[in-house]
């Protein structure tokens, strides 16, 4: 099965648990997975405890797929955990979906994770030597090892000990048979946040998920606490300090659902801002301005609002192709493309056009966008990009390509503009970014190789997928 929108980076995890003894919390879970579907259509598992045991159900596929009523009904329970995986290529396995549920001297614990860890293959190095057996190729696997030393001490004592071991990005959901405990890095690099049913708590990767369940947004969890969720409420350690605050700005650019909010920036305005501030770097006196939708529509919209300029629907989404489908020949890539998306001639034809789209990685589906839209009619086609040009790989979390397949990385922006075959390629500046994203300090490594953390040299994302 081949990726169809392999322009755009892969996001990896989506979370979502709920403590909620008086609710059905395998079916609440299995709606907030479904609401974070975006972040991973490979797996998705949910594993429940009633007080006494864990009990999971996991498969391959998305969450429709993987859930029938009788899997749903089968989990009972005080709580539940959910996750929802994409992984690179050759980590495709059901030993790899989530959540990862193990028995330890004092119990069960179930763990869902989402992020890469750096040192993921130190830290298994040395739990081999020590005897442990890992029954996957995941990271997340090293990390309840790594509990799984320290579990002398209390549960939430352990995992701030192994937090201490550990380096990267993570947001982690670990469940025992008694509670939930919410974790995000000391550098908020990956997503997690806080919400209200009733009187009970629940934790998601993006707040879209809590508004599905009729759940209140409470707050996001900060970077380094450790957030417990029991039968007497809601408790918050610090478990590590604060380090310099680098949430993934992809999340923003592209990721994450334009009605979620993240660290109190809500994405579809800071999409928007990303359009204004294109519109005061690059004004085109255009005809119209059309998306790459959905993620480059706000930008869109905002770049058109700002010039004066009509926003028009002029590339149309098929809404019933998810993000994979199978190709049967390579050749078959132009229909592939077409299937997806196609071009609106009534919009184009004749008429100059500003493209706008969130991103580019390898510059394929821009090139055929680009003749596409040309082939309705365009008179011209300049192609806005509301992100900086991505030059570095991803190591904490996201599959990005190697770098030397990001084509940024091997072109200048004139080299890419005559391989997509667009008038005019413009890539949002830093500084642009920056300020439509406000206060919110973030990660710009994949487009500064600025990393936030040190990345081993001898680290490669094929050692260890989440």
């Amino acid at each position: 099965m081949d990726i169809l929108w392999d322009d755009k980076p892969k996001e990896e995890c989506g979370l979502f648990g709920i403590y909620a003894p008086e609710q059905e919390v395998a079916r609440l879970t299995y709606y907030g997975l479904y609401a974070l579907q975006h972040r991973g259509q490979e797996s998705a598992g949910i594993a429940v405890s009633d007080g006494r045991k864990i009990q999971h159900y996991k498969g391959m596929g998305l969450v429709s797929e993987v859930f029938s009523s009788e899997a749903l009904n089968s989990l009972q329970g005080k709580m539940a955990i959910g996750h929802v995986r994409y992984s690179t290529t050759g980590s495709s396995l059901l030993s790899n979906a989530q959540p990862l549920v193990v028995y330890f001297q004092k119990g069960m614990i179930a763990l869902a994770h989402n992020g890469n860890l750096t040192n993921a293959v130190d830290l298994k190095e040395e739990l081999s030597s020590q005897g442990t057996v890992f029954q996957t190729t995941v990271d997340s696997e090293v990390i309840l090892n790594m509990i799984a030393r320290y579990r002398r001490h209390s549960l939430e004592d352990a995992i701030i000990k192994t937090m201490i071991d550990l380096k990267g990005a993570y947001s982690l959901l670990i469940m025992a048979e008694d509670k939930i405990i919410g974790v995000r890095d000391p550098n908020g690099l990956r997503p997690l946040c806080i919400g209200r049913l009733d009187e009970r708590y629940c934790f998601a990767s993006e707040s879209s998920a809590l508004d599905t369940i009729g759940a209140e947004f409470v707050r996001d969890v900060k970077p380094g606490e450790v957030v417990t969720i029991d039968e007497k409420g809601l408790h918050s350690r610090q478990g590590l300090p604060k380090e310099k605050t680098a949430f993934c700005s992809f999340e923003y650019i592209y990721f994450a659902r334009p009605d979620s909010t993240m660290d109190s920036l809500n994405v579809w305005e800071s999409r928007r801002k990303m359009g204004v501030e294109l519109a005061k770097e690059c004004p085109i006196d255009a005809d119209v301005v059309v998306a790459v939708p959905d993620s480059g529509t706000p930008a869109a919209i905002g770049y058109a609002q700002t010039l004066g300029i009509p926003f028009e629907e002029g590339l149309l989404k098929n809404r019933y192709v998810g993000r994979t489908f199978i190709q049967p020949t390579q050749e078959m890539r132009e229909v592939a493309v077409r299937i997806k998306l196609n071009a609106n001639s009534g919009v184009l034809r004749g008429r100059k056009v500003v493209m706008i789209d969130d991103s580019i990685v390898r510059g394929t589906t821009s090139s055929k966008l680009v003749e596409m839209v040309k082939g309705c009619g365009a008179r011209e086609v300049h192609l806005l990009i509301s992100s900086p040009p991505v030059c570095y790989s991803c190591y904490y979390g996201i599959d990005t390509a190697e770098r030397e397949k990001l084509i940024a990385n091997m072109l200048s922006t004139e080299g890419i503009r005559k391989f997509v075959g667009a008038d005019t390629l413009y890539y949002l500046s830093e500084e642009g970014l920056k300020k439509a994203l406000g206060e919110n300090s973030v990660c710009l490594a994949c487009f500064n190789g600025d990393y936030p953390i040190t990345v081993p040299a001898k680290f490669s994302k094929n050692d260890l997928e989440c």
